[in-house]
């Protein structure tokens, strides 16, 4: 693995290694603001939803925006500008305590997302080129690290005082925003504003217009969204059934420990060799219908040991109430790692390496939406099926949308909507801002 990271040029490496350090700062942090906002602070339930909230709420309600001024401004100067608003967003978490001054810096570490995460994957898409596919892999492989490694240094640092998190991840943020300033070169996508009769830019309003009017982009967004409900059931629906079978002790603790750490070593064991074998034996269409379809299947072993019986206790009991979830979990691990670099290199595609940044700042804002709304459905029915004796429902209803998503893909893929005839032409070289 590091020899191909190795392969890449000086730019792509570092935005590997900046997704990294992104991941490790973010995740040191956040899993454990909740517990800091109502035990150290002692704010109402409410208001702990309602600081959590905003930042969910002002990172996918700005990727657009994000992804518009990359496309504009250049990639370099959203990226640092991000990573430059997150250093200030958690300094300030870890140093006040009024619920206003909490709400801003909640906002600004959203923004922050906002701003870097449409401009970091536009930018790796234009500079590794003919071989993005292959550098998305790598690029998730980064990705989970971050995830895996952030919550461990996060417990050491929050064990001692949480605003020493906040200050260090804070650190990690100002660090990375000076390595960017000196040692990340300047980028431009192409047809951020090309000529319009008088010489005029193009107006924003006209180029969100021209996004919304590219309907296999819209479908495919809407089909994808599907695969974020899923996989998002990592952190929703398998830690709560695992809970539900066996109990909020030590074993469920552990066991949901446990989910986690299956998803994300999964990825950074196996997502390179993964995505070699794809994409030897498969067109990208294929492998994104192949990955929704593992990502549906993760759930038949839940459904499946809902109509079993559990034992009354003893290792059966916990055996049988861990191995379905771990299962699901490494399911859905392998299921992303199909897809996941083959639906980069489609947002790319469908884009027609034109405003790249601008697509994935909507793109990421549809499946956002979908992420919530399939979550508040997810919640609804499991909840629902315990109260009416229906355990197998909610694990139906995930492995039917799997199976859906599957199959609309692979129309997509028959029908060539995946793959433009303008797409497909000899990609301009990268401009240097």
């Amino acid at each position: 693995m590091l020899a191909q990271v190795r392969s890449y040029e000086r730019s792509v490496q570092l935005l590997m290694v900046n997704q990294f350090t992104i991941n490790l700062g973010f995740y040191m942090l956040m899993p454990y603001l909740a517990a800091h906002l109502s035990g150290s602070l002692g704010l109402a339930g409410w208001a702990v939803g309602l600081v959590l909230g905003v930042r969910n709420f002002s990172q996918q309600g700005m990727f657009l925006v994000g992804g518009t001024l990359a496309d504009r401004l250049g990639y370099k100067p959203l990226i640092v500008a991000g990573c430059l608003l997150r250093t200030a967003g958690f300094a300030t978490l870890g140093l006040v305590d009024s619920l206003p001054a909490l709400l801003a810096a909640s906002a600004a570490t959203g923004l922050a997302g906002a701003l870097f995460n449409p401009a970091v994957r536009a930018y790796l898409a234009v500079d590794a080129g003919e071989r993005r596919v292959e550098a998305f892999a790598l690029f998730n492989v980064f990705y989970q690290a971050g995830i895996l490694l952030g919550p461990l240094v996060g417990m050491v640092l929050t064990g001692a005082d949480f605003r020493i998190t906040c200050l260090v991840a804070a650190a990690v943020f100002a660090v990375l925003s000076a390595v960017q300033i000196r040692s990340l070169p300047a980028r431009r996508g192409g047809g951020a504003g090309p000529a319009a009769p008088g010489g005029a830019r193009e107006k924003v309003l006209a180029q969100w217009r021209g996004i919304l009017a590219n309907r296999p982009f819209l479908l495919f967004s809407t089909v994808m969204t599907g695969s974020y409900v899923l996989s998002y059931q990592v952190y929703l629906a398998l830690p709560l059934e695992v809970r539900r079978l066996g109990g909020d002790g030590t074993f469920g603790t552990g066991a949901t420990a446990a989910l986690f750490a299956v998803s994300g070593l999964g990825t950074v064991l196996f997502q390179t060799r993964v995505t070699a074998w794809c994409r030897a034996r498969m067109a990208p269409g294929q492998a994104l219908a192949w990955g929704l379809l593992t990502l549906g299947a993760a759930f038949v072993p839940l459904l499946l040991a809902a109509v079993v019986p559990l034992p009354e206790g003893g290792g059966w009991r916990w055996l049988t109430a861990a191995a379905p979830p771990l299962v699901a979990a490494a399911m859905l691990a392998l299921g992303t790692m199909i897809a996941y670099p083959f639906e980069m290199d489609t947002l790319v595609r469908l884009s027609g390496d034109r405003l790249v940044a601008t697509h994935y700042g909507l793109y990421n804002t549809v499946c956002g939406i979908g992420i919530t709304v399939g979550n508040l459905l997810t919640g609804a029915a499991l909840d629902a099926a315990r109260g009416a004796g229906a355990a197998a429902l909610p694990w139906f209803s995930l492995a039917a949308l799997g199976l859906l998503c599957a199959g609309v893909l692979y129309g997509l893929h028959r029908s060539g909507r995946l793959a433009p005839a303008d797409a497909c032409s000899a990609r301009p070289e990268p401009a240097k801002a």
